[in-house]
This record gives C-alpha cells, structure tokens and sequence, in this order.
C-alpha cells in the first residue's frame, strides 16, 4: 500500500506517518531527506524561508521509489502532488488552529511564517489541492493525537 500523508506545516504528519508504516510494516518516506539526498533543491526563498522545490522532479524521484517498494508511507506537505495512479490513500492532516499556532510558535517561526501557515491550514491548501489531483483521501484531526490514533 502507498500513503502519502500531507497536510500543513506542524498539523502530525510525521508522527502519523512514522505510526502508520510501524502499523503496516512499511517504508517510512521523509522527502525533506529525499530532497538533500537527491539535491532537488533549487534555492531558497528568503520571504517565505523555505527552499524551493521542482514538483516534477521530486515526484519522478518519489514514483521511483514507489515502483521498487509494495508498502510506503510517504510524509510531506507536498506528498499530495504525487499523480493518483501510484497512491492508494492519501491522509490529510487538520489541526485546531489554537494548538497549530502553539506548535509553530514553539518551532520558533517569525508571526509571517506563522500566519501563512495558519491561512494554509484555514484554506484548506493541502485539501483541495489532493482533491483536484483526485487522490482517495482521509482527513484526520491530529489535535488530540491519541484520539487520532484510533482511525488508522
């Protein structure tokens, strides 16, 4: 099976993912890693402090890994760009907005950085953009985490 879980910036995506592929015996996928790893980083945007990916070539990286692995579990804020045919679920993660800008705040972001990141959670940014991909989706609520944890 392959899980890409995606959702905004401090919303329990890694904590999920890491939980999910110990539950399915799968290959947990960091693609922060696979960006250094495969130098798919084509600068840094000082603004929004965050470097600047090639969606096309990180996908070609992660559709390879995907062919050579049965079990998956692929954990980044832009696992949803992935096209549909090489995911089976894709898990979305919501946080109340309340213990997201304390999570943030506590990663030492800059009130623009928390803002942003914030919009993207009210938005719904990584939401409907899985849903225009067309991605089978799951949306699960990571602000009491245990509680979460039953879903999957």
């Amino acid at each position: 099976m392959i899980i890409c879980i995606t959702g905004s910036v401090s919303t329990g995506k890694t904590t999920l993912a890491k939980r999910i592929a110990s539950k399915i015996k799968g290959k947990y996928i960091d693609v922060n890693k696979i960006i250094t790893k495969y130098k798919l980083s084509e600068g840094y945007d000082k603004k929004r402090k965050s470097k600047i990916v090639d969606i096309k070539k990180l996908n070609k990286v992660l559709i390879d890994l995907i062919k050579k692995s049965k079990n998956l579990v692929i954990d980044s804020h832009l696992s949803h760009y992935l096209p549909k045919k090489y995911v089976d679920l894709c898990i979305v993660t919501k946080c109340n907005l309340k213990i997201l800008k304390k999570r943030l705040e506590k990663r030492g972001y800059d009130k623009d950085k928390i803002r942003e990141n914030l919009d993207a959670e009210i938005f719904d940014v990584c939401l409907n953009e899985a849903k225009e991909k067309g991605h089978k989706i799951k949306i699960i609520n990571t602000t009491k985490f245990k509680q979460s944890l039953k879903y999957i």
